[in-house]
């Protein structure tokens, strides 16, 4: 334990070095503060435009304070997704690479260890930047468009969370076998691919991570979600970081080169 607990430090001061915990809460926090932003002055965006038809800035309806905080959590799926998975595409990746990695194990600690400290690691600057940019995107919606039931706000960025977390686990477990860009690729294409099955056969698959995202945005706009709604989802969003996770763990400690 000590061990991982060293191994972890190795990994904050790593990602402070390189500026990860500049510069990702940063794009978290701007990607959150611009839908608030823009949904309140985009009667003047229009306005300025120019080219708006007679009558149609009469016909523009302010979003609800819920609908805004629920498409600026939504944000972190795209551009989000991606930023996490660029910057956990190296974590296993550019050690083997450089030859890091079996010095690192040469020491007293296991490839579980590692890769906890690692997770850990990624853990860390996803739940600085998540909450980061949550608290600023509902600071200027509370400001902007109205209040916020702050419970809501809580399970909305606690359920992205998790589907984040989905995809960074992804990241982790490819970078451990593959080199770097192929391991980003791949996660999100697995992403991907996730949530599209969701959207294709949403009944079928209302137990998938893939619906995590739909939950959150539900917690916001006060609909009705029992717990038989987001229980599996967790259960298998849960699941699915275990078993990245522990992949990810058996593929390091076999030093494999990356095979493309």
């Amino acid at each position: 334990m000590r061990n991982a607990l060293i191994f972890y430090r190795k990994e904050m001061l790593e990602a402070v070095r390189s500026y990860k915990l500049l510069w990702i809460p940063v794009v978290f926090i701007i990607l959150g503060m611009m839908q608030p932003i823009s949904a309140y002055y985009m009667p003047e965006i229009l306005r300025m435009s120019g080219d708006v038809p007679a009558g149609m800035l009469e016909l523009y309806k302010m979003p609800g304070a819920g609908e805004v905080m629920a498409n600026s959590i939504g944000q972190y799926g795209t551009v989000g997704l991606l930023v996490l998975a660029l910057s956990a595409m190296n974590s296993f990746a550019g050690e083997r690479e450089g030859g890091a990695a079996e010095l690192v194990l040469a020491r007293p600690l296991t490839p579980f260890a590692a890769a906890s400290a690692k997770w850990l690691a990624q853990l860390s600057l996803l739940a600085l930047s998540l909450g980061l940019g949550a608290a600023c995107a509902g600071y200027y919606t509370v400001r902007l468009i109205g209040s916020l039931p702050w419970s809501g706000v809580l399970a909305a960025s606690a359920l992205y969370g998790l589907w984040l977390m989905c995809a960074v686990s992804l990241t982790l477990l490819f970078s451990a076998c593959l080199r770097a860009p192929a391991a980003a690729f791949l996660s999100l294409a697995a992403a991907a691919a996730l949530v599209l099955l969701h959207s294709l056969l949403p009944r079928q698959l209302n137990w998938s991570p893939a619906a995590l995202p739909q939950l959150s945005a539900q917690a916001l706009t006060q609909q009705s979600v029992s717990p038989a709604d987001w229980t599996f989802p967790v259960l298998s969003g849960i699941a699915l970081i275990v078993l990245c996770f522990l992949g990810a763990s058996v593929l390091f400690g076999r030093h494999k080169l990356p095979r493309f």
